[in-house]
């Protein structure tokens, strides 16, 4: 019978039935004489009897009858006792009643352990009673159904005693002697806390209230205040705290009490805890007790945390979330000039926040950032001047707008992030002119690799943008914004297009209404602010793209109103009213910049807002003005020129836009005087394109059917062409007959001379045109005929080269490259555009293409080619690829806007599979990262660090050896320029000599080395640490070991800088692995340190890792640099130092074991630490030496201190090695290699040879061909 059983068939007998006292002292006067006659333990009282004795009734009239039955009280408490085990809570409850009747005998019935097994049976009773309510818990898991069952059966019978048991031990706790008890106060205290008794804290608060006592109640809560959780008990937890604990330190309390209620809210900022979320519940919990307290005890705790921000860093992180708490209470709705003056405790706790943003944890920073917004929103609310918040936000000589540029470039993303975010709320405080270098900051984030941080950066710089639309402010926003609509995140996307949408092109629809005042005198007093500016902004060359792909997305989302096109006719109308009313010619005015050209952009989504006669007045004065002034302002070089052709194109683009809408009469009009234009052959070349589109857009939406569009298209196509090979003919024969004859003619001088030479000028300046236009015409129509033209082309890119040429070709002996390089550019260009229409013509021309992309000493051509050449890689990829060795050239050439070019054409290519990541085409990517140009190196910051990281992960790992050895142009063993070309035969395997020295950054000086670093520094940063790991292997085997065994030779220069570079990488910090490596960030500085099981998975892959690079560097690394140290002394080479400084790197943080790791050889052990030791010395007297030289003039050169070290360091070597030599590695005995190299120990090279094999046949972690 199991003891439930037992209880219920006690419950039936005739004691239970009945209730009679009389039955419980015949009871227990058996147990009394029982134990009187035995020592055993006292059984237990039986369940009727303790539920009896529970009664109120029954316990009150007890004591008289247990005198009168002549049984002694303390009879009571042995039974009672061992019924704590077997009935907790009816026996609990029974022992409270005992304890409180009138007539009880309190010191007989109190001692010390009874009380302790009391209160342990009220904890098991409350947990028994929490099982049974929960029918999910562990404890029923066994057997669900049955569990159920016999609480359904069991539940009705078992009367409930917890209720009323508490509120007995509340009653009982004030009148127990517990300060002569001091265990047993600790153990109610806790028990009372573990229940959430808290009016029995109150109970022994209110008895015998001291500091001991309070002290105890304050430790038992602390852990349930400082829960990382909501609950019920917390909050009760604290607000007995506020309502109970808090008023006992005021002045009529005792000395002590109040010393502990003073330090209350001190020591919960001690305990709280690090994460996130439950340091803000803890952060919470205080302000709500500091505010319950006296004004000079908030004073004394807030000095408190003014301190413990100054110390660790778990104190710093908790200060920082604290002092903001602090401020509405520090601060009062109604502030006065002293609540920030010098001294205050709120600007205190200000300068707090400010100060930890510069914090050197980076959690800590991004939390005081993140804070230091909130603290102004604070401020701002409470009406504080933005001098003083400006005064309030500096410390020392940094204010605030350095403080954010400092943090939107910090290391860390949380700081970029928080930067981002108070720049948003403090743009008011930083004030105009908003300085250069943060707005520069601000612009490089929205190109950050993390989504977050390019949100934030959006949101800052749109938000400057919107107070401060100067021109300095527009200018950094179009060149930062506009360019996110092509960013991989779509909510970065729409994002962008609602921004723009609200701050330009709304702001330009302010203008549809706008009236010219009789007043008025300049266009920007007419206008709202910065409309002008944007507007001129907008048509800029780089950004220009982006906005029309912002403008038709907006347009296909039909966001695009209306009112737009309105407010740019508006804005166009008004400014030529301007300028009449002032009485200038109208030739000179050119309307606003960019008006033109946003219109040509929105009129297609808003073509019926388009008024004709606007358009027809416009084109009728734009197309008069171009043509009287045609060579008149090539001549006189007039500025206005080329904004008017500029306009004419806008506006011929708005025309075809609107063409639908157009009058039939109008249309065919404009139609015959765009073809005109055209045939005259004397239009700018911007503008030759718009005319031919804009003549088929009216051709064919003017055409009653699709095929009499084709066909009139196609017929004034072959005129165009016929006329312009006839004006290119001309010419051709002209000028070979100019040069055939001219020896035979008198020279012409005078008036004579300067009209042939506008004749000739204008001859030339057509035949440049036609060809342009042959290009265009073929563009537009591919089907057109073009064998005439092909002769000619061929003849001016061919001329002056030695081929032999027929002699009745026109031209052949003329080389129009240095008589018209104009038309030798144009011919080229034409000539691509050909080819791409035309796959047999391209099979002849490309290697010409290739040809003069490698001699042609005009960047203008090479530029042009290299357009030609990435178009015709997606045309014809198969006929190019075997150029790209040639092509990839023009990485390096001399001219910035050529390299540019190349770079970005050749990473759209790469991104879209054209080009594959292999051969050289990575090997010469290197270079840019290093490029002169600012612009070219974020560019190859942007490809490696982003695109190419996701693209190809291994491929820095990969390509990593090879890379030391091309950019120190090392051909000698492992040179892996030439082998990748001649592996590589698709990828151009002829590269030349001249090739492999272009792309190489040789040299020992300290520039090429710092250029070679930071490349290998950028690739070592894309690698995870198992592949740093196995990349430390393969530079120990492939270089360090290859140096040992001869295969390459330090005698000549460049093998010493490939040594001395794999002994940098193996030193710099990048390379040395962490446990934290595995993780983006620590704990502290991921924001207070959230990590959850992610973070423990990298921690735990971290440690493993740090473990095998431990293994690796006692097993390959320090055997092989053994042997190097003593074939570098040997020769005397001055890459000694350059060893000892890796080798004392490597050995830094292993401080501790290296009597572990160069356990087989003390003497070795000795040498190696005494060479450190003296090396660092060296350089500590060399830096001293030179800071002692500096003032007095005589500061030495850049490398003196590195030549100082290391001749220190030679002459320390000479030094030990005169009287004990360091071993060959051969007569060495080495117990952590041995079982590596086994049983026949070192090989007769004295050098671990079957470690250095193993490693060197490492197989790369995959291919990024198949990426």
């Amino acid at each position: 019978m199991d003891a439930d059983e037992m209880d219920v068939d006690e419950m039936d007998s005739p004691a239970s039935a009945s209730g009679s006292l009389s039955a419980f002292l015949s009871e227990l006067a058996a147990l009394h004489r029982r134990s009187s006659s035995s020592s055993a333990t006292s059984p237990p009282l039986s369940l009727p009897s303790l539920t009896l004795l529970t009664s109120a009734a029954v316990s009150d009239s007890l004591f008289p009858r247990l005198a009168a039955a002549g049984l002694p009280a303390s009879s009571l408490l042995a039974p009672l006792t061992s019924s704590f085990s077997s009935h907790p809570a009816p026996a609990a409850a029974a022992y409270l009643r005992l304890l409180l009747a009138p007539a009880s005998p309190f010191l007989s019935l109190f001692s010390p352990l009874p009380f302790l097994s009391f209160l342990l049976a009220l904890r098991k009773a409350v947990s028994s009673t929490a099982d049974a309510q929960n029918p999910n818990s562990s404890s029923s898991h066994g057997n669900p159904r049955k569990r159920k069952n016999q609480r359904q059966q069991a539940a009705p019978r078992f009367p409930s005693f917890l209720p009323e048991a508490l509120p007995l031990l509340a009653d009982a706790a004030g009148k127990l002697p517990l300060g002569e008890h001091l265990d047993a106060r600790r153990s109610l205290i806790d028990t009372a806390t573990e229940l959430a008794a808290f009016n029995v804290l109150a109970a022994i608060l209110g008895s015998n209230c001291n500091a001991e006592a309070l002290q105890d109640v304050i430790r038992a809560l602390v852990p349930v205040v400082l829960s990382g959780a909501k609950s019920a008990a917390r909050a009760a937890a604290v607000e007995f705290l506020v309502r109970k604990v808090v008023p006992l330190g005021g002045e009529e309390g005792e000395e002590g009490v109040r010393k502990v209620v003073e330090y209350l809210p001190r020591l919960l900022a001690m305990k709280a805890p690090e994460k996130t979320e439950a340091r803000g519940l803890a952060v919470e919990a205080i302000v709500e007790v500091v505010q319950a307290m006296q004004p000079h005890e908030r004073e004394g705790f807030t000095a408190f945390v003014v301190t413990m921000a100054k110390g660790k860093a778990k104190g710093r992180l908790f200060a920082v979330d604290m002092v903001l708490a602090m401020l509405p209470v520090l601060l009062p709705s109604e502030m006065d000039e002293s609540s920030l003056g010098e001294g205050s405790w709120g600007l205190k706790c200000v300068r707090v926040l400010v100060e930890r943003c510069s914090d050197t944890v980076g959690g800590i920073r991004a939390r005081a950032l993140t804070n230091a917004a909130q603290a102004l929103d604070f401020l701002s609310e409470r009406g504080v001047e933005v001098a003083r918040l400006q005064e309030v936000m500096t410390i020392g000589n940094m204010d605030l707008g350095e403080l954010l540029r400092r943090r939107c470039i910090d290391d860390k993303a949380a700081v970029r992030k928080a930067a981002l975010v108070l720049i948003t709320k403090a743009i008011g405080l930083i004030g105009r002119p908003v300085d250069e270098s943060l707005l520069s900051a601000m612009g490089a984030a929205c190109s950050d690799p993390l989504v977050s941080i390019r949100k934030a950066a959006l949101a800052a710089i749109s938000e400057v943008f919107r107070k401060f639309p100067d021109e300095r402010v527009t200018k950094e926003w179009l060149q930062a914004v506009p360019s996110l609509v092509i960013d991989s995140e779509t909510s970065i996307q729409e994002e962008c297009e609602n921004l723009f949408l609200e701050l330009v092109l709304n702001r330009v629809c302010q203008a549809a209404n706008l009236n010219l005042d009789d007043d008025s005198v300049n266009l920007e007093e007419v206008f709202p602010e910065g409309t002008l500016d944007f507007l001129k902004s907008i048509c800029d060359g780089e950004v220009a793209p982006c906005i029309k792909r912002i403008c038709a997305s907006l347009g296909k989302k039909k966001k695009l109103r209306p009112l737009l096109a309105t407010s740019l006719q508006n804005i166009v109308t008004i400014s030529e009213s301007l300028w009449l009313r002032r009485s200038k010619p109208i030739e000179k005015w050119t309307a606003p910049a960019g008006a033109w050209w946003l219109l040509s952009e929105v009129s297609s989504f808003a073509p019926k807002s388009v008024n004709w006669k606007f358009l027809s007045h416009h084109w009728k004065l734009l197309d008069n003005v171009g043509q009287e002034d045609t060579g008149k302002a090539s001549s006189e070089g007039d500025p206005n020129s080329a904004l008017w052709a500029l306009d004419r194109v806008s506006l011929l683009q708005t025309i075809s836009n609107v063409s639908m809408e157009l009058p039939v009469e109008p249309a065919a009009e404009l139609a015959h005087s765009l073809l005109t234009r055209i045939e005259n052959f004397d239009m700018n070349l911007s503008e030759v394109d718009a005319h031919v589109k804009s003549l088929k857009t009216l051709c064919k939406r003017k055409a009653k059917t699709a095929k009499e569009g084709e066909e009139l298209i196609m017929k004034w196509v072959q005129q165009l062409i016929h006329k312009a090979v006839a004006s290119l003919d001309s010419y051709i024969k002209g000028t070979s007959q100019d040069s055939r004859g001219c020896s035979f003619f008198t020279p012409l001088t005078g008036k004579l001379k300067g009209r042939k030479g506008a004749s000739t000028s204008k001859a030339m300046s057509e035949a440049v045109i036609s060809v342009f236009t042959v290009g265009s015409l073929i563009l537009a129509c591919p089907d057109a005929s073009v064998q005439g033209i092909i002769p000619l082309l061929h003849t001016i890119i061919t001329s002056g080269n030695s081929e032999p040429r027929p002699k009745n070709l026109a031209g052949g002996d003329v080389s129009f490259k240095e008589l018209a390089p104009s038309l030798y550019i144009q011919s080229w260009d034409t000539m691509a555009k050909l080819c791409l229409v035309d796959d047999k013509l391209a099979k002849r021309y490309i290697p010409l293409f290739v040809q003069e992309l490698e001699r042609s000493d005009l960047a203008t051509l090479r530029n042009n080619i290299m357009i030609a050449m990435a178009d015709f890689y997606v045309r014809y990829t198969a006929l190019v690829d075997c150029y790209m060795s040639k092509i990839t050239k023009s990485l390096r050439d001399p001219c910035e806007v050529v390299r540019r070019q190349t770079f970005v054409l050749l990473a759209k290519l790469l991104q879209r599979d054209y080009v594959k990541w292999r051969g050289v085409v990575f090997l010469r990517f290197l270079p840019s990262l290093v490029d002169e140009s600012e612009k070219i190196r974020h560019l190859a910051d942007y490809l490696f660090g982003s695109i190419l990281k996701a693209k190809a992960p291994l491929l820095a790992y990969n390509s990593f050896i090879e890379a030391i050895y091309v950019l120190n142009d090392y051909t000698g063993h492992g040179g892996g320029f030439s082998e990748s070309q001649g592996s590589q035969s698709s990828q151009g395997s002829q590269g030349s000599v001249r090739g492999s020295t272009l792309f190489a950054i040789g040299g020992t000086d300290e520039r090429s080395r710092s250029k070679r670093m930071h490349i290998y520094v950028s690739l070592l940063k894309q690698m995870a640490p198992e592949h740093l790991l196995a990349t430390s292997a393969k530079l120990c085997a492939e270089i360090l070991a290859g140096v040992c065994d001869g295969l390459l030779s330090v005698d000549d220069a460049a093998g010493r800088a490939v040594l001395q570079d794999a002994l940098q990488i193996l030193a710099c910090k990048e390379m040395r692995i962490h446990p934290s490596i595995c993780t983006d960030n620590s704990e502290m500085d991921d924001e207070g340190g959230d990590g959850g099981t992610a973070s423990a998975l990298n921690a735990a892959k971290g440690r493993a890792v740090t473990q095998v690079a431990k293994k690796n560097l006692i097993q390959i690394a320090i055997p092989i640099f053994i042997e190097l140290k003593r074939l570098l002394e040997s020769k005397n080479s001055p890459l000694t130092g350059c060893l000892m400084e890796c080798l004392r790197a490597l050995l830094k943080d292993y401080k501790n074991e290296i009597d572990e790791i160069l356990v087989a050889d003390k003497q070795l052990q000795k040498e190696l630490l005494y060479d450190m030791h003296k090396f660092e010395a060296g350089k500590e007297k060399a830096s001293k030496d030179a800071a002692e030289a500096g003032p007095s003039g005589s500061s030495p050169g850049p490398g003196q201190g590195n030549v100082a070290a290391m001749a220190t360091v030679r002459s320390v070597l000479k030094e030990m090695n005169r009287n004990v030599p360091t071993p060959p590695l051969h007569t060495m005995s080495v117990p952590k290699v041995k079982s590596v190299l086994g049983p026949g120990g070192l090989s007769a090279s004295r050098r671990p040879a079957a470690v250095l094999e193993s490693v060197r046949r490492l197989e790369p972690f995959g291919s990024d061909d198949e990426n």
